[in-house]
């Protein structure tokens, strides 16, 4: 009878090592079937500082769970099966993304299974008390250069007005601007997109730390968004007034930069500190003391833990696997040949230098024209699976180079053309360079589809890939120079799209067909 108790407490001792062990594999699996697109996201906080704050995210997310360590004790892990759909819904929602390349679903749909596999395996309970660390991992995502172009237009715009406001002249041109003291232009460095990054992040964590009502929360984070914004405008604003008023000697090099880290540090402590006014402690002392200890919970049986752990590693597993089946059944890919197209237009000498900055195309074809005395080019790229980091889309890809432009891309917008009998919807950029003023047409062609627009364009590469299991497309580029106006330069690219379009699409088509 002495020895039967003895061994009591070794049976819930194996039982809870079990339990850790299984739920341990779980929560560790995606990080294996999905280790290339966990590594894809290391790389960009390696590569950019605008992302370095990833290397913090699951650190902090630990810690918060550790905080709450004697809590999950006494809390019965319990699956959760209406977990597994949203699972599977999240591998699906990757494996389109990985047809189509498009990295932020890929990024989202991979780490948002990592706290979907703690709330099938841990249960809704657990996962409740942990909804904000578990959430917070989405902070670890690479996001936010969607916002570039959006806040550098904000910023040009408050600078501008600003200026204007304390009765400095300005002449603007698109993003760039001159006042009597110098030159200056709105680059993505001043955005302010790595202040709002930071802002936003730090501002939810400070949240979660220092209120308990929601409408608290609410309002705090509200501000960590607008604040930056806000902020990012004035700094800008003074760092201009700066240079101005010291004859471009103070805040034109690296001291901009210090400047403008400075003046963000000085903002995000006064938005802590005016936060902490009405901050809510989580709990008053006294009743932290006189808390009694819960006592720990008993383990899950090994009979619902482990089918459990199986069907979400499957559930997450299948995508991977399937992705591997399709990349090893496929062909290899057909050399890619773009010959000089056949146009109706003449053929006329180059009148420009200019590459866009887009990476290495499989076949790249450039010609110049004379349509009705006016100087006309046309550039095509073509892509078929091209090396890893290279896409037809992607926010990287510009038609001037983000660091030390030769051609700087004043304005974009999008246009509707007719050509012919038939409507083509281009994105129109003006552009400004050494040899002068020059508009750009560009759009996407995939699958024998044209379109302007991004997202259109990687939705119409995964339906490729799902029907004909091809990743083919091309940049359209029609280029003109100008003078001031630039509506002769649009009468003669339309005049060479009516008669030259078919035979540019053709000449892609052709391609396509053979592959």
């Amino acid at each position: 009878m002495d020895q039967g108790l003895a061994l009591n407490p070794v049976r819930p001792a194996r039982s809870y090592v079990l339990q850790s062990l299984l739920i341990g594999a779980v929560l560790l699996f995606p990080l294996l079937a999905y280790f290339k697109t966990a590594a894809s996201i290391v790389n960009i906080w390696d590569s950019s500082g605008t992302f370095a704050h990833g290397y913090v995210i699951l650190p902090i997310s630990l810690w918060l769970i550790w905080g709450r360590r004697d809590l999950l004790r006494s809390m019965q892990v319990a699956p959760w099966w209406p977990a597994l759909p949203l699972l599977a819904a999240c591998g699906a929602a990757w494996l389109l993304g990985e047809m189509g390349e498009v990295q932020i679903v890929r990024h989202y749909a991979f780490v948002a299974m990592l706290p979907l596999s703690a709330l099938a395996i841990l249960g809704l309970p657990i996962a409740r008390s942990l909804a904000f660390p578990l959430a917070f991992l989405l902070f670890a995502v690479p996001f936010g250069d969607v916002f570039i172009e959006p806040l550098i237009g904000m910023t040009a715009n408050f600078t501008v007005d600003a200026l204007i406001a304390t009765g400095i002249p300005v002449f603007r041109e698109g993003n760039n601007f001159s006042i009597p003291s110098g030159n200056w232009s709105v680059v993505e460095a001043c955005s302010g997109v790595r202040y709002l990054i930071s802002s936003v992040t730090l501002g939810c964590l400070y949240a979660y730390l220092t209120y308990r009502s929601t409408w608290r929360r609410a309002l705090f984070i509200l501000a960590s968004i607008i604040v930056p914004i806000f902020a990012n405008g004035a700094r800008a604003y003074l760092i201009v007034m700066i240079g101005h008023l010291s004859g471009m000697t103070l805040a034109v090099g690296v001291d901009h930069l210090i400047y403008g880290w400075i003046f963000f540090g000085i903002v995000m402590f006064l938005l802590f500190w005016i936060g902490a006014i009405w901050r809510e402690d989580t709990a008053p002392a006294v009743e932290v003391e006189a808390s009694p200890v819960l006592p720990d919970a008993p383990p899950a049986p090994i009979g619902k833990l482990l089918p459990a752990a199986l069907a979400i590693i499957a559930c997450v597993g299948v995508w991977p696997a399937y992705q591997y089946y399709l990349e090893k059944t496929e062909a290899a890919p057909a050399p890619v040949v773009l010959t000089d197209v056949a146009t109706v237009a003449p053929r006329g000498p180059a009148f420009v230098d200019w590459t866009p900055a887009f990476p290495k195309a499989n076949a790249e074809l450039q010609q110049f024209h004379a349509q009705d005395g006016v100087g006309v080019g046309v550039k095509l790229l073509y892509y078929r699976k091209p090396p890893e980091g290279t896409k037809l889309i992607t926010t990287t890809n510009r038609l001037s180079p983000v660091a030390a432009p030769v051609w700087r891309t004043v304005t974009t917008v999008v246009r509707d053309e007719a050509i012919g009998t038939r409507s083509l919807r281009v994105r129109e950029s003006t552009m400004s360079g050494p040899d002068g003023k020059m508009l750009v047409w560009h759009w996407y062609w995939i699958d024998g589809s044209t379109t302007s627009n991004d997202y259109v364009g990687k939705l119409l590469q995964i339906r490729q890939k799902l029907l004909h299991a091809s990743d083919d497309g091309a940049a359209v580029m029609v280029f003109a120079m100008y003078d001031e106006n630039p509506e002769p330069a649009r009468v003669a690219m339309r005049a060479f799209l009516k008669g030259d379009l078919a035979a540019i699409e053709a000449a892609l088509a052709a391609n396509t067909r053979h592959r």
